[in-house]
């Protein structure tokens, strides 16, 4: 057993203890499948409700790249590709699992990431309207854009990869290129309710469902065992969504398992309860950072927090911390990432500093 601390991702840990009391009071009983179950039925109203979409749909999917391969596949024409930034997920962390699905990931810079340092702020890994705007119509403007792989959606995070934020100035301006060329916009929101919850934030799970054509509730980094959310604001605009699902290995059996953890998350202000408890935490966090010295690779409102520490130091941090690798800052020193959860205490932050 790996007795060192983790602070390496947002997944280490299982399920929060009152999904763990419902799936176990629910065990034997004789429930119908494949997400048509009154669980599920109660979740999705229940999310439908918070978002304020009520005439959304809603969808359980098991993990994060299942449910954006997915998704993407049926937003998109064969033929279509995804605009996302070079740092995006689906870009740069899922394997080419959208262009494994034969869709092709049309990237354009991100705000800040010819150099990823802290003067980029919060900025870094964000798609500019401008930037989208830009690459949609010079595709239309090309001659031969008939032979190209045509822009048919648009992708973002929120947070990014880098843990920062959208503005709601920027999601409506995002929005509106989309609108403009009548293509939907997707929201990862893996990490969603460490979003919202964020002290620096204008954005409200209600602007979320106003802006995006479809999102998804991140579950499996946020209290859930497993599972996403699946919502498409104004309805799904695939004609057969179920077999699309079930295509993708994507349309679990015991569905309920699903409903119910969501069911249970969105009663009494739970999900965005331990979101804010996630970045009580990274707060305290950066600020035992600042205060022993050491540098901040860029300034995340969010769970995720990025440091720069010395190759030496490394070496030493290792045998007692689980940290995750980000990238090389120069030939001494590495970025790396710590990340709090749900459940992670202040306890566990202090224990960290200690080891720094």
């Amino acid at each position: 057993m790996d007795n060192r601390i983790s602070f390496s991702s947002d997944y280490t840990k299982g399920a929060h203890p009152q999904i763990l009391k419902r799936l176990t009071e629910t065990n034997f009983e004789q429930i119908d499948g494949y997400g048509t179950d009154e669980y599920c039925k109660s979740a999705a109203e229940k999310i439908k409700k918070v978002c304020g979409c009520p005439d959304g749909e809603v969808f359980f999917l098991v993990g994060g790249t299942q449910t954006n391969q997915t998704i993407i596949d049926m937003l998109l024409q064969p033929y279509e590709g995804i605009v996302a930034a070079e740092t995006g997920h689906i870009a740069a962390h899922e394997a080419g699992a959208i262009e494994h699905a034969g869709h092709k990931v049309l990237t354009v810079p991100g705000r800040g990431e010819e150099k990823a340092t802290e003067k980029y702020g919060s900025d870094i890994g964000k798609l500019s309207a401008a930037e989208v705007d830009k690459l949609i119509s010079n595709f239309y403007d090309d001659a031969n854009h008939e032979h190209m792989v045509f822009p048919g959606a648009v992708y973002i995070s929120h947070p990014t990869e880098y843990g920062t934020l959208y503005t709601k100035k920027e999601l409506e301006s995002i929005s509106s290129v989309c609108k403009k060329y009548n293509i939907p916009l997707f929201i990862d929101g893996a990490r969603l309710g460490y979003g919202l919850m964020s002290k620096r934030t204008d954005v409200t799970i209600e602007d979320i469902a106003k802006y995006a054509d479809v999102f998804y509730i991140g579950g499996t980094k946020v209290g859930a065992l497993f599972g996403e959310a699946v919502v498409f604001t104004k309805g799904v605009t695939t004609k057969h969504p179920i077999p699309v699902i079930k295509q993708h290995g994507a349309l679990l059996a015991k569905g309920w398992l699903l409903g119910l953890q969501f069911d249970t998350l969105f009663t009494d202000n739970l999900y965005f309860d331990i979101s804010k408890k996630a970045i009580e935490a990274a707060d305290l966090l950066k600020e035992g950072l600042k205060s022993k010295g050491y540098k901040i690779f860029l300034d995340s409102p969010t769970n995720q927090q990025f440091v720069v520490v010395s190759n030496e130091k490394l070496e030493e941090l290792s045998k007692n911390v689980r940290y995750g690798f980000w990238e090389k800052y120069d030939e001494d020193h590495t970025v790396i990432r710590f990340a709090t959860d749900w459940a992670t205490e202040t306890a566990d932050v202090e224990r960290l500093l200690s080891y720094l």
